[in-house]
């Protein structure tokens, strides 16, 4: 047995696949790069984009459980349109901040309501068993997105021979996932809708809300979670100079220019992560039947994440790129098996009711995370070294895990396994 692979299970992949056609993410450190940015002004650009985020992420979370998720989804991609023309229009240093600012907007309305809207239909449809296999098949198919977005960004860097273009390119799938989202049912928009009731007011929702942090299951998971995706999403960035290192190394294609040279590179080295990320992250069900439950599974990936991190960031400083590149796929596939889990383990602890709430509360504690961490080591690899500050990070994330583990109850409810 398995789930339902209806039309609204392909609604949501085609969400996942669309969402993920960010055709910059390759070489948005390159291009930061190459119009003069350091290290250290890229990651006070990404703080710009987390602290935004933060002070949006509560209260849009809120305005999905409240307002409507159909409607904060659709703003979302309208935020990052602009966002996206802002960046391929404007040069400067304010107009990257300021696109930051409009990119942390579409962020915010984004992050937790459509996981939200996944787990609503899941509860309406009576399939609540498959919540780690359907949240892991519709996060295959965005990380199929992300290998195809990969390949395309490599061939526009390589046809224009300019990084600038692949922001104004990354606009019409929004416009696309525009009128997916659109197509919704007006169910998704929350429960109470669909009983025919009026929208739940401000003084409830923060009732269920407060709940969330006197559960202190729900409150651990929430943290471990959001603290090993802000290490993540910070680091995995530090990829790009790596690849862009290994290319110029390479002993062929040295008739091209270093940019093209660099999108080979990049675009198949990414693809190749993605691919391996959307098989590890439809298989996270079962990992986690194999390693005899969620809280042990969530376990051992912080732990083989932070000795990944370490080795990175050591092979990095030796200049041996490939095993740095080896290091990083592995730790591509050890978050796409891990999220599917952080969220079921959640969802078991947060009331249905304010779900977007609770996984907005995640994506808050790792934006902090991440405003801090992000310039750090930006600062850290200006002064020192890359690889220095990816092995840093690395034991400092081992030292987080003594008091982020789970602690793993007597017996595991049926409905994360």
């Amino acid at each position: 047995m398995s789930f339902i692979r209806d039309k609204q299970f392909y609604k949501f992949s085609a969400y996942g696949f669309l969402k993920n056609l960010r055709f910059f993410e390759p070489f948005i450190i390159l291009y930061f790069r190459e119009i003069g940015f350091s290290f250290l002004d890229i990651g006070i650009l990404f703080a710009i984009r987390e602290i935004s985020t933060v002070f949006l992420e509560v209260p849009t979370g809120f305005v999905a459980d409240i307002g409507g998720r159909k409607t904060s989804m659709v703003f979302s991609m309208a935020a990052y349109i602009i966002s996206f023309l802002t960046f391929f229009f404007l040069r400067s240093y304010a107009a990257a901040a300021g696109a930051m600012v409009l990119f942390a907007c579409g962020e915010a309305f984004r992050t937790g309501t459509h996981k939200a809207m996944i787990l609503e239909y899941l509860h309406l449809t009576r399939q609540e068993e498959w919540k780690p296999d359907y949240y892991g098949a519709t996060r295959a198919a965005s990380k199929i997105g992300s290998a195809v977005n990969a390949l395309l960004a490599a061939a526009l860097v390589f046809i224009t021979g300019s990084f600038r273009y692949v922001f104004l390119a990354a606009a019409f799938p929004c416009v696309v996932n525009m009128m997916n989202l659109a197509s919704y049912p007006s169910v998704l928009n929350g429960t109470d809708v669909q009983k025919g009731h009026a929208r739940p007011g401000i003084k409830d929702t923060i009732k269920y809300f407060v709940s969330v942090f006197r559960n202190s299951d729900a409150r651990l998971s929430i943290i471990n979670s959001a603290a090993f995706d802000g290490f993540f999403k910070v680091l995995k960035e530090y990829l790009q100079p790596v690849l862009k290192a290994l290319a110029i190394g390479l002993p062929v294609l040295t008739a091209m220019s270093i940019d093209r040279r660099t999108a080979i590179v990049v675009g198949l080295v990414y693809f190749v992560l993605f691919l391996a990320a959307s098989t590890a992250s439809r298989y996270s069900g079962r990992f986690s039947r194999r390693i005899k439950g969620v809280v042990q599974s969530i376990n051992i990936t912080w732990i083989i994440g932070f000795s990944i991190l370490i080795i990175a960031g050591i092979f990095q400083e030796l200049s041996v790129y490939m095993v740095t590149v080896g290091a990083y796929l592995v730790l591509f596939i050890l978050q796409n098996i891990r999220r599917p889990l952080c969220v079921t383990y959640i969802s078991d602890n947060v009331p249905q009711r304010v779900m977007a709430s609770g996984l907005s509360v995640e994506s808050l504690i790792k934006t902090l995370f991440m405003t801090v961490l992000a310039p750090v080591c930006g600062y850290i690899a200006d002064a020192v070294g890359i690889g220095i500050a990816v092995a840093g990070a690395g034991v400092l994330m081992g030292f987080l895990y003594i008091p982020l583990r789970l602690k793993r109850p007597e017996q595991e409810s049926a409905s994360v396994l």
